[in-house]
């Protein structure tokens, strides 16, 4: 996730509400930034990897000239950040600039074409395709919209972008598949932006684009076209009462809030992890003797999923393992057959580092998972792909968690591929169930809001609680656990639902919440079975299950149910509800959840 935005004033320089809008999306990326504006009839540039700030006291970019540009933050995807990475883009002429947000899936395909036809490229992003795109339209006598509609046409994949060309000045064009573009009205100046939050603080008047829209927008005007058709259409103006908070957090009172809805997009750009990098990391997951998945907290417990994904669908037996435990319990027998597959959000997480560091000096093979181009991870991992959530900036990890699990589907469907342990059928079912998840979480959010939202008024009173699943559940039982107590200060226990007679089932009472993880899937009627042990000593039992499974609904004080899935991707789906409960908990008991005291975003101490 990157932020952009554009400006066309009628009269004086662009450059100061080019900065602000800039300063207002830097919680969309803040790896690197650039502006770029046009003055007599030439594009000028200024770029550089870095906070926003720290660039401008370098290059200051309140000295550029003109009064029409566009700027960008970056969260790097493709190419770690640097001078050359960053945005705007330019073509060979120097003439068109442009400003990209999302995932572009045929980058490669399109960069081998146009390096045929001479093209030259100077950086390692997927969005410098489209400058030269847009130069080759041009070349065959196309204006500045034409080029850019047949650009986009060949496009595959995400993408909100803004262009800019010298020849010209007078106009900005923005265009949008999946993510968002917004333009803000003002009688001194036309603005466009990757969300409200750039545009508030000019104009509350604003117009959504939807995915395969294109726009023409001058100072005083803009026209809408459809991408494929290229007939103009009409959107509807919005007034916005919003703050300039409100419209940092998307309209969500909180950052945590505005994360957890943007899970299905987010789970939509892990789909589009290119091929080349999935391939490489199965290779070395295929070769290992002994394969080791190696994490801390909310990534430990996507290990747990991954590691019932490799054994049931590949055939795989992987470890996942604490990373504070990992050189105390295997340190001595790793070498030169162990891979470890390390997970983390930040690729700076101090124990993870310090266990693959011991791991390396004993000659094992480390490939790894993380949100973070250019972190510590990247660098010294042999692989590594990047699971596209964008910046998280609620402490609490949740699209993050969401978006690890899916790049473990996606490594577990090669892997079976590869290994040809199961049946063809089997992994063609697998990929199909993989498509659905984007928009199952999205009727898994409409579903869970207001259940949830009525629930937490009951749950901040609790003083403890207690979390069952069975089978991959049980890790969705562990990642609820942690987030409750992340957020609210409540103390929970999570446990494999099969154990929990094996002790804690002694800390039951009457009217004690029992959550249990209960979908439709080989666990079932077993999960019925503890249901009942627990509603025998008295427990108040809280269910979330499949839609329509009337049985353990029966069985439950409180119920809800969610969309079925591929039982192996049910964590994704299940975590859900659980995500929003710790949130809504918190908010009741009055703390704030983007903030949980005592922790931090990234663990970088031992």
């Amino acid at each position: 996730m990157c932020g952009i935005t554009g400006c066309v004033t009628k009269q004086g320089n662009v450059a100061n509400i080019l900065y602000n809008s800039l300063k207002r999306l830097e919680y969309r990326g803040y790896d690197s930034a650039g502006v770029s504006t046009v003055y007599q009839n030439n594009l000028i540039v200024k770029k550089d990897a870095g906070k926003i700030d720290e660039i401008h006291s370098r290059l200051n970019f309140l000295d550029l000239p003109g009064n029409i540009g566009i700027a960008h933050t970056r969260w790097a995807t493709h190419g770690a950040p640097s001078q050359v990475n960053a945005h705007p883009h330019l073509d060979c002429t120097g003439k068109i600039a442009v400003v990209h947000n999302g995932v572009l899936e045929n980058f490669l395909e399109l960069k081998q074409d146009l390096e045929a036809r001479k093209h030259i490229f100077k950086s390692k992003t997927d969005t410098e395709v489209i400058p030269h795109l847009i130069e080759e339209s041009l070349k065959m006598g196309k204006n500045f919209t034409e080029a850019v509609l047949e650009a986009v046409r060949k496009l595959r994949g995400s993408y909100a972008i803004a262009v800019l060309y010298a020849g010209e000045p007078d106009k900005i064009i923005v265009a949008r598949n999946e993510s968002p573009i917004v333009i803000g009205l003002s009688k001194e100046m036309n603005l466009v932006a990757s969300d409200v939050a750039a545009v508030i603080e000019y104009t509350n008047k604003v117009v959504f684009l939807e995915n395969g829209d294109l726009a023409v927008v001058t100072s005083d005007n803009f026209q809408i076209f459809r991408i494929d058709s290229g007939i103009p259409v009409q959107r509807k103006t919005t007034e916005l009462n919003w703050t300039l908070e409100m419209a940092a957090k998307g309209g969500y009172p909180h950052y945590m809030l505005k994360e957890i809805f943007d899970q299905p997009n987010v789970l939509r750009e892990a789909l589009r992890i290119q091929d080349k990098y999935l391939d490489l990391l199965t290779e070395f997951l295929d070769r290992g003797r002994e394969i080791f998945l190696l994490a801390s907290g909310t990534s430990h417990n996507a290990c747990i999923v991954g590691s019932y994904m490799f054994s049931k669908l590949a055939r795989l037996t992987t470890y996942p393992v604490i990373a504070s435990e990992f050189i105390e319990n295997y340190g001595s027998s790793i070498g030169i057959d162990t891979v470890i597959l390390a997970l983390s959000q930040s690729g700076e997480t101090a124990d993870v580092l310090t266990s693959l560091e011991y791991a390396r000096y004993r000659a094992a093979t480390i490939i790894g998972i993380t949100n973070v181009l250019g972190s510590t991870l990247t660098r010294i991992a042999r692989a590594y792909v990047l699971q596209n959530a964008g910046p998280e900036i609620g402490v609490a990890a949740t699209k993050t968690f969401t978006s690890q699990l899916m790049v473990l589907a996606l490594l577990a469907l090669r892997l079976a591929r590869k290994r040809g342990k199961v049946s063809q059928y089997e992994i063609d079912e697998f990929q199909e169930e993989l498509r659905l998840v984007p928009q199952l979480v999205e009727k898994t959010l409409e579903l869970s809001d207001e259940p949830i939202k009525k629930l937490s008024k009951e749950t901040a009173r609790f003083s403890s609680m207690f979390f069952l699943g069975r089978g991959l559940s049980y890790a969705t039982a562990l990642e609820a656990r942690l987030k409750i107590m992340e957020l609210s200060y409540i103390p929970c226990i999570a446990y494999p639902a099969g154990e929990s007679k094996h002790g804690p089932i002694s800390v039951i009472e009457e009217g004690y919440p029992v959550f249990f993880i209960a979908p439709n899937d080989e666990t079932r009627k077993h999960i019925i079975g503890n249901i009942m042990e627990m509603k025998a000593r008295g427990a108040r039992i809280y269910c979330i299950g499949a839609e329509g499974d009337e049985e353990i609904k029966q069985l439950s004080d409180w119920y809800l149910g969610l969309p079925s899935t591929h039982p192996l991707l049910s964590p994704i789906v299940y975590v859900i509800p659980f995500q929003l409960l710790a949130y809504y908990t918190a908010v009741e008991k009055g703390y704030d959840p983007d903030k949980p005291r005592n922790l931090a975003k990234s663990v970088t101490v031992l």
